[in-house]
């Protein structure tokens, strides 16, 4: 069948059946016409030979002879209509790739405006004007262009999809209806379509809202990340500072081992020395009584070895050296080392502690110094950054915040190491 263009007249020249334009136009009887081969087709399919307009009905099948008239008004209003299609072409869009062209338009298609569900076509500008002005083609149901126009057709009546089983949660006919789907709930397609709608938009209002939620918690995530990451380099430098301590602390503790080891090394060195030039002393007077005493034995004088045997026997007398040892004890040595250096790490995690403590208390007492929403104008933070002074007023200071009154804790260092907070408000004293 031939597209049709907008003419005054155009609705003379729609065929009724096809709902376009005359192709070899006949009239019948009653004066209405129709396509030939459209109402042939018309009375082949039906029990009756009757007009499908007036329903008027024939007892004989009326012969049929082509209009020459209006074939001649059909010629000349097509020609009229490719000239008006060919000059509005190229104010219209070629169709692209991806987009649904026109199903009328010859050679080149161009962009599709609409898709009619009735006629299962869809339409460009200038082919679409018949749909939006003459009064039977009025009613068919016009949507934006899509393709695939058959899948919105039911497959078992040939029937356009208009309503909506929600029993069966499925699109189907009129005759789906009335046959199959008598006692379901059904809805037009229409209302089904824009309570999924509102549902959508409900939907698509909670996902934005789940999707701000989780970007806030991906903020908090890195932010937390970020602290975390503050804590981490402040912990490992106050574990290095610590661990350092704590190995300077084991490393004099191993020197001072060593040196007393060495020291008592020294010691039985020295006590060895005096005891081997004493035990050698005695050699050599021992050395020299012998030599005598030989000397004496090969002697035939009796009288001399009587005389001298007297003196040999009242000979300063030796040293007895049983007992003597020089064989040093270390034992207790390596645990007095230790005990010692238990005391002195307890010392240092002590300090370590108190100093940790009063950095808090020194954060807490620049933040009360300087947070505008905490500050006061009598509290300054000293030059060491040990304690809270005030300027200028009595004590108690009190310290302005949004809901409570806050006194400062000072700090105080001790010489051992130790730290004091002293509450001003109360004038007690906390020992850490």
């Amino acid at each position: 069948m031939a597209a049709a263009s907008n003419l005054q007249s155009e609705d003379q020249f729609l065929c009724s059946i096809c709902l376009d334009v005359f192709t070899d136009p006949v009239a019948i009887p009653c004066g209405h016409n129709f396509c030939k081969n459209c109402i042939n087709e018309h009375w082949n399919t039906s029990d009756r030979c009757q007009c499908p307009m007036c329903k008027k009905v024939f007892n004989t099948r009326p012969e049929l002879h082509v209009n020459t008239f209006i074939s001649e008004m059909v010629v000349q209003f097509r020609q009229s209509a490719q000239q008006k299609a060919s000059s509005s072409s190229s104010e219209q869009q070629v169709s692209k790739p991806g987009e649904v062209p026109c199903d009328f338009c010859p050679g080149t298609k161009l962009k599709a405006l609409k898709s009619c569900l009735v006629c299962l076509a869809s339409y460009c500008e200038t082919h679409l004007e018949p749909h939006l002005t003459a009064s039977r083609l009025k009613r068919h149901q016009l949507i934006d262009p899509v393709e695939n126009l058959e899948d919105r057709m039911c497959t078992k009546h040939d029937k356009p999809l208009e309503l909506f089983c929600k029993t069966d949660l499925t699109c189907i006919c009129m005759l789906c209806h009335v046959l199959d789907h008598k006692m379901h709930d059904v809805v037009p397609l229409k209302e089904e379509y824009e309570g999924k709608k509102a549902e959508l938009g409900k939907t698509e209002a909670e996902i934005q809202q789940m999707i701000q939620k989780r970007r806030l918690k991906i903020q908090e995530i890195k932010h937390s990340v970020d602290l975390s990451e503050e804590d981490a380099d402040r912990e490992i430098a106050e574990g290095v500072q610590v661990f350092t301590a704590l190995k300077e602390s084991v490393e004099r503790g191993q020197a001072n081992l060593i040196d007393t080891i060495k020291e008592k090394q020294k010691t039985t060195e020295k006590q060895a020395e005096a005891f081997i030039k004493e035990l050698e002393q005695e050699i050599s007077e021992l050395t020299k009584r012998w030599t005598e005493i030989e000397q004496l034995k090969r002697s035939e004088d009796q009288l001399h070895l009587l005389q001298s045997v007297q003196s040999l026997k009242a000979a300063r007398p030796t040293k007895d050296w049983t007992e003597v040892s020089v064989r040093p004890s270390y034992e207790g040595t390596v645990g007095k080392a230790v005990a010692q250096l238990e005391g002195t790490l307890s010392k240092e995690m002590k300090k370590l502690v108190a100093e940790a403590e009063l950095k808090r208390i020194q954060q807490y007492a620049v933040d009360v110094t300087l947070d505008p929403d905490t500050a006061h104008p009598d509290l300054i933070l000293s030059d060491d950054g040990k304690q809270v002074n005030h300027v200028k007023g009595p004590p108690p200071y009190e310290v302005k915040t949004k809901a409570k009154k806050i006194y400062p804790q000072i700090p105080v260092i001790s010489q051992e190491g130790d730290y004091r907070i002293r509450n001003e408000e109360d004038r007690t004293i906390e020992t850490g």
